[in-house]
């Protein structure tokens, strides 16, 4: 091995690598200004033997402190250097996630103060049932939460907001913007072709399509196109054949269905139309199915259920082959969920937040009905209820996605 003297005075004469080793004030000068040029690297090099948690391997140790929940990450970063680079954002924390494969759920709900009308994201973690903020949208102060229209692509963690109305003017926007869960911000995207709030969309084969809604003067569009999310560029569609605003919407067997709803005084049956991506062509909804969709809808076992807002909130799943909706097994919506809610799904968990952002969880178990000459599916649903902190007594939800990190 070869021997290294530092000086020509009466000093010790060490190895490299010996750990009483001292360096000259000229090579430490060197060494802060590399680090100077390069940050992360001074802290990952100054770190390096320090154990993420002494007696672990550091990819078990790594594995664990991943599955930390979010709202605990400002009381362990203080625990040491290590776990302050792992938990000191939420950007590093998502990007270790997504490169060791996690892909847990998360429930982003998007909600309104009651009394300010100021607009937030709050994070459901599913799995430790904690909540988080994200960043606020980059977006105009005074709108209309109820006119946006949000969509997802879950096992890509983004979230994507479109359109929107600038509430005291009654003027739609044009903007979409995406959140990414592995980077913790938004982006502003190309804007649509047409403004327009209070639309129907949803996501097939990863793009999203945009359909109707109000335009200037709450006049009512049959326009509609679709956004590839890789290339960043809006298209038009086929139009609706029908001028509508959409009350709810929902994507089943590769089709996207919007419903205007029942509208006050009820003496007029809501219209609903389907679109087919692969024809480019419109029809009309089936009578039962657009009469019957009392609620917020979401798609569970290939099914269509809906959680009525008019029959004691019960759910209810559409059946195709005779055009009617039945009420599954089960007892209603809890008492604590109040409306407005916003309703979304995960396999075959339903979420429905309502006012103050309770969640209510939903289990939905899929059985072939006995004494039938074909195989026909009933289904039954169990409910637990997840109480928001106190500090969201004041928020109301306007939408929720579900989204994996």
């Amino acid at each position: 091995m070869q021997r290294v003297r530092l000086s020509s005075q009466q000093t010790p004469v060490l190895k490299l690598g010996d750990s009483q080793m001292t360096l000259s004030p000229k090579f430490r000068l060197a060494i802060i200004k590399s680090h100077l040029l390069n940050p992360s690297s001074d802290l990952e090099s100054s770190i390096c033997g320090e154990p993420l948690i002494p007696g672990l391997p550091d990819d078990v140790a790594l594995n664990c402190l991943l599955r930390l929940p979010v709202h605990s990450h400002a009381a362990c970063r203080v625990v040491c250097k290590r776990w302050h680079q792992l938990l000191g954002s939420k950007e590093r924390f998502f990007t270790r996630r997504k490169e060791l494969g996690f892909k847990e759920p998360w429930l982003f709900v998007f909600a309104f103060h009651k009394c300010t009308g100021k607009i937030q994201w709050q994070v459901l973690d599913l799995t430790h049932f904690s909540w988080h903020s994200i960043p606020l949208m980059p977006c105009k102060d005074k709108v209309c939460p109820h006119g946006f229209r949000c969509v997802s692509i879950p096992h890509e963690g983004t979230l994507f907001v479109c359109g929107g109305m600038v509430s005291d003017v009654d003027c739609p926007l044009d903007l979409v913007l995406k959140y990414e869960m592995q980077k913790n911000r938004w982006t502003v995207m190309n804007q649509m072709i047409t403004a327009r709030s209070f639309f129907a969309s949803g996501v097939i084969d990863g793009k999203i399509y945009v359909a109707g809604g109000n335009s200037t003067d709450l006049f009512e569009l049959d326009s509609a196109e679709v956004l590839d999310p890789i290339q960043g560029s809006w298209n038009s569609i086929a139009s609706m054949g029908t001028n509508m605003a959409s009350y709810d919407a929902a994507v089943l067997n590769g089709k996207l269905l919007v419903t205007e709803g029942w509208l006050w005084p009820f003496y007029v049956a809501p219209r609903g139309q389907v679109y087919d991506p692969t024809t480019n062509n419109w029809e009309t909804m089936a009578i039962g199915l657009r009469e019957g969709w009392t609620g917020s809808s979401v798609v569970v076992y290939g099914h269509l259920f809906v959680v009525s807002e008019l029959e004691r909130m019960k759910l209810k799943v559409y059946d195709a082959a005779s055009d009617s909706w039945e009420a599954i097994e089960g007892p209603p919506l809890p008492e604590q969920i109040c409306k407005p809610f916003a309703v979304n799904a995960c396999d075959s968990t339903i979420y429905v937040v309502g006012r103050n952002l309770h969640v209510a969880v939903g289990h939905i178990s899929q059985l072939i009905k006995k004494g039938t000459c074909e195989n026909k599916w009933s289904f039954n649903v169990s409910w637990h209820v997840v109480d928001a902190p106190e500090c969201f007594s004041d928020l109301t939800p306007s939408s929720s996605q579900v989204l994996f990190a």
